[in-house]
């Protein structure tokens, strides 16, 4: 699959729409999936025409994470965590509103792509995951965008138990803004959009930098460190040959 073949870019009327475009593989963050999303990213931020950036998906999943066939084996240049901190960067520090549309599940490094977004608008029907403990990760680097959002007290219990929860759970602890019918996402991000293409660019731009300023730093050298140190240790590779073979990880007790 080539790089263009996993993400659809469109713009009209100021708005970019970035559409995660891979549900072969569930929408996971791939090589080719974090190139044409950075690229993206940087086209759509330096195009004066854009105003606000919206992340879609096809497909049933909005994001899996980590595309795990890429993660067993190899260092950590080869395990997927390198890069993905420029694009939690991107969208966290863009100028320009960013919308996160999420009509299905999304988990690990999923749930950073969404919280590093401005606005997150969700299915009712859509889950959500903290899974990297269940295979033997640790979900260092998405919670640099995580932990701002979340009350600290949710992101506790979700992180250590790597529990699935839903939507209400998610806009109660803090990740998700907006929960509306499955059918209705469409139309309620449409009129997030009007709302923020309502501001002034310049106002806008300085109001999120406002919003940030109040935010702890993203400490992504060590947290990239810690990430890259657990997918290449004995636990991660265990966790995620278990998940690929779809049998439980030899530390899951046993009856």
């Amino acid at each position: 699959m080539s790089d263009d073949d996993v993400l659809k870019v469109t713009i009209e009327r100021g708005v970019a729409t970035l559409t995660l475009d891979s549900p072969a593989n569930r929408n996971a963050l791939s090589r080719a999936m974090r190139a044409r999303l950075r690229a993206a990213l940087d086209e759509a931020l330096a195009d004066d025409a854009v105003r606000v950036i919206v992340l879609d998906h096809t497909g049933r999943v909005f994001c899996s994470g980590m595309d795990l066939s890429e993660a067993a084996g190899g260092g950590a240049e080869q395990q997927g965590v390198r890069e993905f901190p420029e694009i939690l960067s991107a969208l966290w520090s863009s100028p320009k509103p960013v919308l996160a549309a999420v009509r299905g599940p999304a988990r690990a490094g999923g749930v950073g792509l969404l919280a590093a977004c401005d606005v997150v608008v969700a299915g009712a029907s859509a889950t959500f995951a903290f899974s990297e403990v269940r295979i033997g990760v640790v979900p260092a680097v998405i919670s640099a965008v995580v932990l701002p959002r979340m009350l600290t007290h949710a992101a506790h219990r979700l992180m250590l138990t790597g529990e699935v929860f839903d939507a209400a759970t998610a806009a109660a602890g803090g990740l998700v803004d907006l929960v509306t019918a499955d059918d209705e996402v469409s139309e309620v991000v449409a009129g997030q959009v009007r709302a923020l293409a309502a501001g002034a660019p310049t106002a806008l731009a300085e109001t999120k930098r406002l919003l940030r300023a109040g935010a702890p730093e993203l400490r992504f050298d060590e947290l990239l460190e810690l990430s890259a140190r657990f997918f290449a240790s004995d636990e991660g590779q265990e966790g995620i040959a278990a998940f690929r073979e779809k049998r439980p990880a030899r530390w899951v007790p046993t009856d």
